[in-house]
Protein backbone atom coordinates (compact mmCIF):
# COMPACT_ATOMS: atom_id res chain seq x y z
CA UNK A 1 0.00 0.00 0.00
CA UNK A 2 1.19 3.51 -0.75
CA UNK A 3 -0.14 6.74 0.73
CA UNK A 4 -0.21 9.58 -1.79
CA UNK A 5 -0.77 13.25 -1.29
CA UNK A 6 -4.11 14.26 -2.75
CA UNK A 7 -2.66 17.41 -4.30
CA UNK A 8 -0.17 15.34 -6.35
CA UNK A 9 -3.07 13.29 -7.69
CA UNK A 10 -4.89 16.46 -8.74
CA UNK A 11 -7.47 16.24 -5.95
CA UNK A 12 -8.76 18.99 -3.66
CA UNK A 13 -11.83 19.64 -1.55
CA UNK A 14 -12.83 22.49 -3.90
CA UNK A 15 -13.78 19.84 -6.47
CA UNK A 16 -16.18 18.11 -4.09
CA UNK A 17 -19.85 18.94 -3.51
CA UNK A 18 -20.99 19.85 -0.02
CA UNK A 19 -23.16 16.71 0.18
CA UNK A 20 -20.26 14.22 0.20
CA UNK A 21 -18.23 16.37 2.60
CA UNK A 22 -21.26 16.51 4.92
CA UNK A 23 -21.43 12.68 5.03
CA UNK A 24 -17.69 12.27 5.57
CA UNK A 25 -17.63 14.89 8.35
CA UNK A 26 -20.66 13.40 10.14
CA UNK A 27 -19.14 9.89 10.19
CA UNK A 28 -15.76 11.22 11.35
CA UNK A 29 -17.42 13.22 14.10
CA UNK A 30 -19.21 10.07 15.28
CA UNK A 31 -15.81 8.32 15.57
CA UNK A 32 -15.84 6.26 12.37
CA UNK A 33 -13.42 6.09 9.45
CA UNK A 34 -14.82 7.41 6.18
CA UNK A 35 -13.37 7.70 2.67
CA UNK A 36 -14.53 8.64 -0.82
CA UNK A 37 -14.05 5.63 -3.06
CA UNK A 38 -14.82 4.34 -6.54
CA UNK A 39 -15.57 6.14 -9.77
CA UNK A 40 -15.70 9.59 -8.21
CA UNK A 41 -12.01 9.49 -7.24
CA UNK A 42 -11.06 7.91 -10.58
CA UNK A 43 -12.89 10.51 -12.67
CA UNK A 44 -11.42 13.42 -10.73
CA UNK A 45 -7.91 12.06 -11.33
CA UNK A 46 -8.70 11.72 -15.06
CA UNK A 47 -10.04 15.26 -15.23
CA UNK A 48 -13.66 14.17 -15.80
CA UNK A 49 -16.76 15.44 -14.02
CA UNK A 50 -18.07 12.63 -11.76
CA UNK A 51 -21.76 11.81 -11.94
CA UNK A 52 -21.89 10.97 -8.23
CA UNK A 53 -19.74 10.15 -5.20
CA UNK A 54 -19.76 7.04 -3.00
CA UNK A 55 -18.49 6.75 0.55
CA UNK A 56 -17.10 3.78 2.47
CA UNK A 57 -16.77 3.42 6.21
CA UNK A 58 -16.10 0.96 9.02
CA UNK A 59 -19.55 1.70 10.46
CA UNK A 60 -22.19 -0.95 9.83
CA UNK A 61 -25.40 0.05 8.01
CA UNK A 62 -27.24 0.07 11.35
CA UNK A 63 -24.62 2.41 12.84
CA UNK A 64 -24.83 4.69 9.79
CA UNK A 65 -28.56 4.79 10.37
CA UNK A 66 -27.94 5.92 13.96
CA UNK A 67 -25.70 8.74 12.77
CA UNK A 68 -28.05 10.18 10.13
CA UNK A 69 -31.43 9.13 11.50
CA UNK A 70 -34.34 9.78 9.16
CA UNK A 71 -31.97 10.96 6.44
CA UNK A 72 -30.73 7.38 6.03
CA UNK A 73 -32.40 4.38 4.43
CA UNK A 74 -30.92 0.85 4.42
CA UNK A 75 -31.38 -1.04 1.14
CA UNK A 76 -30.22 -4.32 -0.40
CA UNK A 77 -30.39 -7.92 0.65
CA UNK A 78 -27.48 -9.47 -1.21
CA UNK A 79 -25.30 -6.39 -0.65
CA UNK A 80 -26.58 -4.21 2.19
CA UNK A 81 -26.01 -0.47 1.77
CA UNK A 82 -27.05 2.80 3.38
CA UNK A 83 -28.50 5.64 1.30
CA UNK A 84 -27.96 8.99 2.96
CA UNK A 85 -29.79 12.09 1.75
CA UNK A 86 -28.01 15.42 1.94
CA UNK A 87 -30.38 18.05 0.62
CA UNK A 88 -31.41 16.82 -2.82
CA UNK A 89 -28.30 14.69 -3.24
CA UNK A 90 -28.12 10.97 -2.49
CA UNK A 91 -24.87 9.51 -1.18
CA UNK A 92 -24.35 5.75 -1.15
CA UNK A 93 -22.48 4.60 1.96
CA UNK A 94 -21.03 1.08 2.05
CA UNK A 95 -19.38 -0.78 4.90
CA UNK A 96 -15.90 -2.35 4.61
CA UNK A 97 -16.39 -5.90 3.31
CA UNK A 98 -14.46 -9.03 4.28
CA UNK A 99 -14.28 -12.40 2.50
CA UNK A 100 -17.34 -14.50 3.46
CA UNK A 101 -16.75 -17.00 6.27
CA UNK A 102 -19.08 -19.44 4.56
CA UNK A 103 -19.58 -18.79 0.88
CA UNK A 104 -23.22 -18.50 -0.13
CA UNK A 105 -23.04 -18.92 -3.88
CA UNK A 106 -25.12 -20.26 -6.75
CA UNK A 107 -24.22 -23.39 -8.73
CA UNK A 108 -22.34 -21.17 -11.19
CA UNK A 109 -20.34 -19.53 -8.38
CA UNK A 110 -22.23 -16.22 -8.15
CA UNK A 111 -22.21 -14.73 -4.64
CA UNK A 112 -25.73 -14.60 -3.22
CA UNK A 113 -24.93 -13.01 0.17
CA UNK A 114 -22.14 -10.51 0.79
CA UNK A 115 -22.70 -8.86 4.16
CA UNK A 116 -19.53 -9.74 6.08
CA UNK A 117 -17.95 -6.67 7.60
CA UNK A 118 -14.15 -6.28 7.70
CA UNK A 119 -11.22 -3.86 7.50
CA UNK A 120 -10.15 -1.45 4.77
CA UNK A 121 -7.42 -3.88 3.67
CA UNK A 122 -9.98 -6.66 3.25
CA UNK A 123 -12.38 -4.27 1.52
CA UNK A 124 -9.87 -3.28 -1.16
CA UNK A 125 -9.36 -6.94 -2.13
CA UNK A 126 -13.11 -7.37 -2.64
CA UNK A 127 -13.33 -4.58 -5.23
CA UNK A 128 -13.42 -5.45 -8.92
CA UNK A 129 -11.10 -3.07 -10.82
CA UNK A 130 -7.89 -1.52 -9.61
CA UNK A 131 -8.89 1.95 -10.82
CA UNK A 132 -11.93 1.81 -8.50
CA UNK A 133 -9.91 0.80 -5.42
CA UNK A 134 -8.42 4.14 -4.34
CA UNK A 135 -9.54 5.62 -1.00
CA UNK A 136 -9.57 9.43 -0.73
CA UNK A 137 -9.76 11.15 2.66
CA UNK A 138 -10.49 14.80 1.79
CA UNK A 139 -9.97 16.25 5.26
CA UNK A 140 -6.56 14.59 5.68
CA UNK A 141 -5.65 15.24 2.03
CA UNK A 142 -4.41 11.69 1.37
CA UNK A 143 -5.15 8.87 -1.10
CA UNK A 144 -4.62 5.22 -0.13
CA UNK A 145 -3.53 3.09 -3.09
CA UNK A 146 -3.36 -0.64 -2.26
CA UNK A 147 -2.78 -2.06 -5.77
CA UNK A 148 -0.73 0.48 -7.72
CA UNK A 149 -3.89 1.80 -9.35
CA UNK A 150 -2.25 5.15 -10.11
CA UNK A 151 -0.04 3.47 -12.71
CA UNK A 152 -3.08 1.78 -14.32
CA UNK A 153 -4.68 5.21 -14.68
CA UNK A 154 -1.52 6.65 -16.21
CA UNK A 155 -1.24 3.76 -18.71
CA UNK A 156 -5.03 3.66 -19.31
CA UNK A 157 -5.29 -0.04 -18.53
CA UNK A 158 -8.37 -1.79 -17.16
CA UNK A 159 -7.22 -4.50 -14.74
CA UNK A 160 -9.25 -6.79 -12.48
CA UNK A 161 -8.08 -7.51 -8.95
CA UNK A 162 -7.49 -11.26 -8.49
CA UNK A 163 -8.26 -14.06 -10.92
CA UNK A 164 -10.56 -12.73 -13.72
CA UNK A 165 -12.31 -16.09 -14.14
CA UNK A 166 -13.19 -16.22 -10.45
CA UNK A 167 -14.20 -12.56 -10.31
CA UNK A 168 -16.57 -12.98 -13.26
CA UNK A 169 -18.09 -16.08 -11.69
CA UNK A 170 -18.63 -14.21 -8.41
CA UNK A 171 -20.56 -11.49 -10.23
CA UNK A 172 -21.19 -11.90 -14.00
CA UNK A 173 -22.28 -8.26 -14.26
CA UNK A 174 -18.58 -7.42 -14.04
CA UNK A 175 -18.37 -8.43 -17.71
CA UNK A 176 -20.76 -5.60 -18.58
CA UNK A 177 -18.83 -3.22 -16.33
CA UNK A 178 -15.60 -4.18 -18.10
CA UNK A 179 -16.96 -3.14 -21.50
CA UNK A 180 -18.64 -0.04 -20.07
CA UNK A 181 -15.45 1.26 -18.43
CA UNK A 182 -13.34 0.39 -21.48
CA UNK A 183 -15.70 2.35 -23.75
CA UNK A 184 -16.31 5.24 -21.37
CA UNK A 185 -12.68 5.83 -20.35
CA UNK A 186 -11.17 4.65 -23.65
CA UNK A 187 -8.96 2.21 -21.69
CA UNK A 188 -7.40 -0.96 -23.04
CA UNK A 189 -8.48 -4.24 -21.43
CA UNK A 190 -5.84 -6.29 -19.65
CA UNK A 191 -4.71 -9.45 -21.46
CA UNK A 192 -5.64 -11.64 -18.50
CA UNK A 193 -9.23 -10.49 -18.86
CA UNK A 194 -9.26 -11.06 -22.62
CA UNK A 195 -8.02 -14.63 -22.17
CA UNK A 196 -11.10 -15.66 -20.16
CA UNK A 197 -13.69 -13.31 -21.67
CA UNK A 198 -15.32 -15.82 -24.03
CA UNK A 199 -18.90 -16.17 -25.40
CA UNK A 200 -19.25 -19.30 -23.26
CA UNK A 201 -18.51 -17.31 -20.11
CA UNK A 202 -21.18 -14.75 -20.99
CA UNK A 203 -23.80 -17.47 -20.46
CA UNK A 204 -23.39 -16.73 -16.74
CA UNK A 205 -25.41 -13.56 -17.30
CA UNK A 206 -28.50 -15.78 -17.62
CA UNK A 207 -28.29 -16.30 -13.85
CA UNK A 208 -28.51 -12.56 -13.17
CA UNK A 209 -31.88 -10.99 -12.40
CA UNK A 210 -33.51 -9.40 -15.50
CA UNK A 211 -34.27 -6.37 -13.34
CA UNK A 212 -30.57 -5.89 -12.57
CA UNK A 213 -29.63 -6.38 -16.22
CA UNK A 214 -32.09 -3.67 -17.18
CA UNK A 215 -30.38 -1.30 -14.75
CA UNK A 216 -27.00 -2.17 -16.27
CA UNK A 217 -28.34 -1.65 -19.80
CA UNK A 218 -29.52 1.81 -18.74
CA UNK A 219 -25.98 2.64 -17.64
CA UNK A 220 -24.71 1.54 -21.05
CA UNK A 221 -27.22 3.77 -22.83
CA UNK A 222 -26.61 6.86 -20.66
CA UNK A 223 -22.83 6.87 -20.22
CA UNK A 224 -22.27 9.05 -23.31
CA UNK A 225 -20.28 6.50 -25.34
CA UNK A 226 -23.04 4.25 -26.61
CA UNK A 227 -21.81 4.25 -30.21
CA UNK A 228 -18.43 2.90 -29.06
CA UNK A 229 -19.76 0.16 -26.78
CA UNK A 230 -22.36 -1.42 -29.14
CA UNK A 231 -19.81 -3.18 -31.40
CA UNK A 232 -18.03 -4.39 -28.25
CA UNK A 233 -21.23 -6.07 -27.04
CA UNK A 234 -21.33 -8.03 -30.30
CA UNK A 235 -17.62 -8.89 -30.37
CA UNK A 236 -17.61 -10.25 -26.80
CA UNK A 237 -20.87 -12.22 -27.18
CA UNK A 238 -22.91 -10.17 -24.71
CA UNK A 239 -25.47 -8.88 -27.25
CA UNK A 240 -27.53 -12.10 -27.15
CA UNK A 241 -27.52 -12.06 -23.34
CA UNK A 242 -29.12 -8.59 -23.24
CA UNK A 243 -31.44 -8.53 -26.26
CA UNK A 244 -33.81 -11.38 -27.12
CA UNK A 245 -34.86 -11.08 -30.79
CA UNK A 246 -32.53 -8.31 -31.98
CA UNK A 247 -30.03 -9.36 -34.60
CA UNK A 248 -26.42 -8.64 -33.58
CA UNK A 249 -26.02 -5.93 -36.17
CA UNK A 250 -25.53 -2.21 -35.67
CA UNK A 251 -27.52 -0.99 -38.68
CA UNK A 252 -27.67 2.62 -39.88
CA UNK A 253 -30.75 3.42 -37.77
CA UNK A 254 -29.27 2.07 -34.52
CA UNK A 255 -25.90 3.72 -35.18
CA UNK A 256 -27.49 7.11 -35.88
CA UNK A 257 -29.67 6.84 -32.77
CA UNK A 258 -26.62 5.95 -30.64
CA UNK A 259 -24.69 8.91 -32.05
CA UNK A 260 -27.63 11.23 -31.38
CA UNK A 261 -27.92 9.93 -27.80
CA UNK A 262 -24.22 10.56 -27.14
CA UNK A 263 -24.49 14.08 -28.56
CA UNK A 264 -27.45 14.93 -26.34
CA UNK A 265 -25.55 13.75 -23.25
CA UNK A 266 -22.43 15.70 -24.23
CA UNK A 267 -24.37 19.00 -24.34
CA UNK A 268 -26.16 18.29 -21.07
CA UNK A 269 -29.60 17.30 -22.39
CA UNK A 270 -31.62 14.61 -20.66
CA UNK A 271 -32.44 11.34 -22.40
CA UNK A 272 -34.89 8.53 -21.82
CA UNK A 273 -33.17 5.10 -21.98
CA UNK A 274 -36.49 3.60 -23.10
CA UNK A 275 -36.14 5.57 -26.36
CA UNK A 276 -33.11 3.51 -27.38
CA UNK A 277 -34.97 0.32 -26.49
CA UNK A 278 -37.66 1.49 -28.94
CA UNK A 279 -34.95 1.86 -31.59
CA UNK A 280 -33.43 -1.56 -30.92
CA UNK A 281 -36.79 -3.35 -30.97
CA UNK A 282 -38.18 -1.51 -34.02
CA UNK A 283 -37.35 -4.20 -36.59
CA UNK A 284 -38.73 -7.10 -34.47
CA UNK A 285 -41.85 -4.99 -33.92
CA UNK A 286 -42.33 -4.44 -37.67
CA UNK A 287 -41.81 -8.12 -38.42
CA UNK A 288 -44.37 -9.08 -35.79
CA UNK A 289 -46.85 -6.54 -37.18
CA UNK A 290 -46.52 -8.05 -40.64
CA UNK A 291 -47.12 -11.49 -39.17
CA UNK A 292 -50.50 -10.41 -37.78
CA UNK A 293 -51.41 -8.42 -40.92
CA UNK A 294 -50.87 -11.53 -43.03
CA UNK A 295 -53.40 -13.26 -40.81
CA UNK A 296 -55.98 -10.63 -41.76
CA UNK A 297 -55.89 -8.65 -38.51
CA UNK A 298 -56.87 -4.98 -38.50
CA UNK A 299 -53.70 -2.76 -38.61
CA UNK A 300 -54.40 -1.07 -35.24
CA UNK A 301 -54.92 -4.42 -33.52
CA UNK A 302 -51.87 -5.88 -35.28
CA UNK A 303 -49.67 -3.07 -33.93
CA UNK A 304 -51.04 -3.41 -30.42
CA UNK A 305 -50.54 -7.17 -30.30
CA UNK A 306 -47.10 -6.98 -31.91
CA UNK A 307 -45.97 -4.47 -29.28
CA UNK A 308 -47.09 -6.75 -26.47
CA UNK A 309 -45.34 -9.76 -28.01
CA UNK A 310 -42.00 -8.03 -28.61
CA UNK A 311 -41.81 -6.49 -25.14
CA UNK A 312 -42.84 -9.74 -23.48
CA UNK A 313 -40.11 -11.56 -25.37
CA UNK A 314 -37.54 -8.93 -24.35
CA UNK A 315 -38.54 -9.42 -20.69
CA UNK A 316 -36.80 -12.81 -20.78
CA UNK A 317 -33.52 -10.83 -20.87
CA UNK A 318 -34.19 -7.43 -19.33
CA UNK A 319 -37.49 -6.62 -17.65
CA UNK A 320 -38.50 -3.16 -18.84
CA UNK A 321 -40.66 -1.30 -16.27
CA UNK A 322 -44.31 -0.77 -17.09
CA UNK A 323 -44.00 3.00 -17.59
CA UNK A 324 -41.08 2.46 -20.00
CA UNK A 325 -43.07 -0.15 -21.95
CA UNK A 326 -45.94 2.33 -22.31
CA UNK A 327 -43.50 4.97 -23.58
CA UNK A 328 -42.04 2.56 -26.17
CA UNK A 329 -45.45 1.50 -27.51
CA UNK A 330 -46.62 5.12 -27.74
CA UNK A 331 -43.52 6.07 -29.75
CA UNK A 332 -44.22 3.20 -32.16
CA UNK A 333 -47.89 4.17 -32.48
CA UNK A 334 -46.93 7.80 -33.20
CA UNK A 335 -45.11 6.66 -36.33
CA UNK A 336 -48.38 5.75 -38.02
CA UNK A 337 -50.07 8.97 -36.93
CA UNK A 338 -47.17 11.18 -38.06
CA UNK A 339 -46.85 9.49 -41.44
CA UNK A 340 -50.43 10.12 -42.56
CA UNK A 341 -52.06 12.71 -40.29
CA UNK A 342 -55.50 14.13 -40.97
CA UNK A 343 -55.20 17.86 -41.80
CA UNK A 344 -57.66 18.89 -39.08
CA UNK A 345 -55.64 16.97 -36.47
CA UNK A 346 -52.14 18.25 -37.31
CA UNK A 347 -52.15 21.11 -34.80
CA UNK A 348 -53.44 18.91 -31.98
CA UNK A 349 -50.96 16.19 -32.89
CA UNK A 350 -48.03 18.62 -32.58
CA UNK A 351 -49.07 19.21 -28.96
CA UNK A 352 -49.28 15.51 -28.06
CA UNK A 353 -47.29 14.39 -25.01
CA UNK A 354 -45.32 11.90 -27.11
CA UNK A 355 -44.98 14.10 -30.20
CA UNK A 356 -41.35 15.06 -29.57
CA UNK A 357 -40.19 11.48 -28.98
CA UNK A 358 -42.21 10.21 -31.95
CA UNK A 359 -40.89 12.97 -34.20
CA UNK A 360 -37.26 12.33 -33.18
CA UNK A 361 -37.80 8.63 -33.90
CA UNK A 362 -39.32 9.40 -37.34
CA UNK A 363 -36.56 11.85 -38.28
CA UNK A 364 -33.85 9.36 -37.30
CA UNK A 365 -35.54 6.73 -39.48
CA UNK A 366 -35.61 9.14 -42.41
CA UNK A 367 -31.99 10.24 -42.00
CA UNK A 368 -30.85 6.62 -41.80
CA UNK A 369 -32.33 5.92 -45.26
CA UNK A 370 -35.80 4.59 -44.46
CA UNK A 371 -37.88 5.42 -47.57
CA UNK A 372 -41.17 4.45 -45.91
CA UNK A 373 -41.22 7.79 -44.05
CA UNK A 374 -42.19 9.53 -47.34
CA UNK A 375 -40.33 12.68 -46.34
CA UNK A 376 -42.68 13.40 -43.42
CA UNK A 377 -39.78 13.68 -40.97
CA UNK A 378 -38.47 16.76 -42.79
CA UNK A 379 -42.04 18.10 -43.17
CA UNK A 380 -42.66 17.96 -39.41
CA UNK A 381 -39.23 19.46 -38.76
CA UNK A 382 -40.03 22.47 -40.95
CA UNK A 383 -43.58 22.73 -39.57
CA UNK A 384 -42.30 23.29 -36.02
CA UNK A 385 -40.27 26.31 -37.17
CA UNK A 386 -43.21 28.06 -38.89
CA UNK A 387 -45.38 30.93 -37.72
CA UNK A 388 -49.13 30.50 -37.28
CA UNK A 389 -49.96 31.77 -40.78
CA UNK A 390 -47.24 29.65 -42.34
CA UNK A 391 -48.58 26.60 -40.54
CA UNK A 392 -52.07 27.20 -41.96
CA UNK A 393 -50.68 27.50 -45.49
CA UNK A 394 -48.58 24.37 -45.00
CA UNK A 395 -51.61 22.41 -43.79
CA UNK A 396 -53.67 23.59 -46.80
CA UNK A 397 -50.91 22.60 -49.18
CA UNK A 398 -50.56 19.25 -47.43
CA UNK A 399 -54.33 18.69 -47.72
CA UNK A 400 -54.28 19.39 -51.48
CA UNK A 401 -51.32 17.09 -52.01
CA UNK A 402 -53.00 14.41 -49.90
CA UNK A 403 -56.20 14.62 -52.01
CA UNK A 404 -54.15 14.52 -55.21
CA UNK A 405 -52.30 11.43 -54.06
CA UNK A 406 -55.59 9.79 -53.10
CA UNK A 407 -57.10 10.48 -56.56
CA UNK A 408 -53.98 9.20 -58.25
CA UNK A 409 -54.04 6.03 -56.16
CA UNK A 410 -57.72 5.49 -57.01
CA UNK A 411 -57.02 6.03 -60.70
CA UNK A 412 -54.14 3.59 -60.60
CA UNK A 413 -56.46 1.00 -59.10
CA UNK A 414 -59.25 1.60 -61.66
CA UNK A 415 -57.10 1.56 -64.79
CA UNK A 416 -55.81 -2.01 -64.35
CA UNK A 417 -59.40 -3.18 -63.78
CA UNK A 418 -60.63 -1.47 -66.96
CA UNK A 419 -57.72 -2.87 -68.91
CA UNK A 420 -58.53 -6.32 -67.61
CA UNK A 421 -62.20 -5.97 -68.61
CA UNK A 422 -61.26 -4.77 -72.10
CA UNK A 423 -59.07 -7.78 -72.64
CA UNK A 424 -61.76 -10.13 -71.42
CA UNK A 425 -64.78 -8.65 -73.39
CA UNK A 426 -64.22 -7.08 -76.80
CA UNK A 427 -66.75 -4.23 -77.36
CA UNK A 428 -69.03 -4.59 -80.42
CA UNK A 429 -69.15 -0.88 -81.25
CA UNK A 430 -66.28 1.40 -80.38
CA UNK A 431 -68.22 4.45 -79.26
CA UNK A 432 -67.24 6.85 -76.48
CA UNK A 433 -69.42 6.79 -73.39
CA UNK A 434 -71.66 9.90 -73.19
CA UNK A 435 -70.91 12.29 -70.36
CA UNK A 436 -74.46 13.37 -69.47
CA UNK A 437 -78.06 12.42 -70.05
CA UNK A 438 -78.65 14.88 -72.88
CA UNK A 439 -75.85 13.39 -74.93
CA UNK A 440 -77.21 9.89 -74.49
CA UNK A 441 -80.26 10.66 -76.73
CA UNK A 442 -79.51 10.23 -80.45
CA UNK A 443 -79.51 13.46 -82.42
CA UNK A 444 -82.34 13.73 -85.01
CA UNK A 445 -81.92 15.96 -88.04
CA UNK A 446 -84.64 18.39 -89.30
CA UNK A 447 -85.29 16.23 -92.37
CA UNK A 448 -85.85 13.13 -90.21
CA UNK A 449 -88.30 15.06 -88.01
CA UNK A 450 -90.27 16.19 -91.09
CA UNK A 451 -90.43 12.66 -92.41
CA UNK A 452 -91.66 11.36 -89.04
CA UNK A 453 -94.39 14.03 -88.90
CA UNK A 454 -95.64 13.19 -92.44
CA UNK A 455 -95.63 9.48 -91.62
CA UNK A 456 -97.60 10.07 -88.43
CA UNK A 457 -100.18 12.23 -90.24
CA UNK A 458 -100.65 9.61 -92.93
CA UNK A 459 -101.25 6.89 -90.38
CA UNK A 460 -103.50 9.05 -88.21
CA UNK A 461 -101.46 8.41 -85.11
CA UNK A 462 -99.62 10.96 -83.05
CA UNK A 463 -96.51 9.57 -81.42
CA UNK A 464 -94.26 10.91 -78.72
CA UNK A 465 -92.00 12.47 -81.32
CA UNK A 466 -94.81 14.51 -82.95
CA UNK A 467 -94.10 18.25 -82.86
CA UNK A 468 -97.43 18.96 -81.19
CA UNK A 469 -96.31 16.91 -78.21
CA UNK A 470 -93.32 19.16 -77.85
CA UNK A 471 -95.24 22.43 -78.15
CA UNK A 472 -94.08 25.09 -75.78
CA UNK A 473 -96.69 26.21 -73.29
CA UNK A 474 -97.38 29.94 -73.61
CA UNK A 475 -98.50 31.81 -70.55
CA UNK A 476 -101.84 33.52 -71.27
CA UNK A 477 -102.71 37.03 -70.18
CA UNK A 478 -105.73 36.43 -67.94
CA UNK A 479 -106.56 40.14 -67.74
CA UNK A 480 -108.10 39.94 -71.20
CA UNK A 481 -110.29 36.91 -70.37
CA UNK A 482 -113.94 37.62 -69.48
CA UNK A 483 -115.37 35.28 -66.89
CA UNK A 484 -119.14 34.81 -66.65
CA UNK A 485 -122.09 33.34 -68.51
CA UNK A 486 -121.63 33.08 -72.22
CA UNK A 487 -124.13 34.67 -74.62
Amino acid sequence: MQTLRASKCGLSTAQLPSSILDVIDALNKAGYEAYIVGGGVRDLMLGHAPKDFDAVTNATPAQVKEVFGRRCRIIGRRFELAHVYSGRELIEVATFRAPPKKAVTSAAGMILRDNNWGTIEQDFARRDFSINAMYYQPRKGIVLDFCNAVDDIKHKTLRLLGDPQLRFEEDPVRMLRTLRFAAKLNFSIDEKILDVFTPELTQLLRDVSPHRLYDESQKLFTMGHLKRVLPMLIDFGIWHQLFADIKPDVNAFIELAAKNTDQRISIGKTINPAFFYAVLLWIPFQERCQFYLNKGMVPAEARAQAGLDVLKRQATRTIIPRFAETFIREVWEMQTRLLNPKPQQIEALSGHARFRAGFDFLLLREKSGDDSTQGMGLWWDEYQQMSTDEKERAISQYNRQRAKNRRKATQDEVEPKNAQQQTEIEPLVNEPEPRNRRQRKPKVSAHERTVSVVAASASGEIGADHPIMKRRRVKRDLSQVIFGPTQ
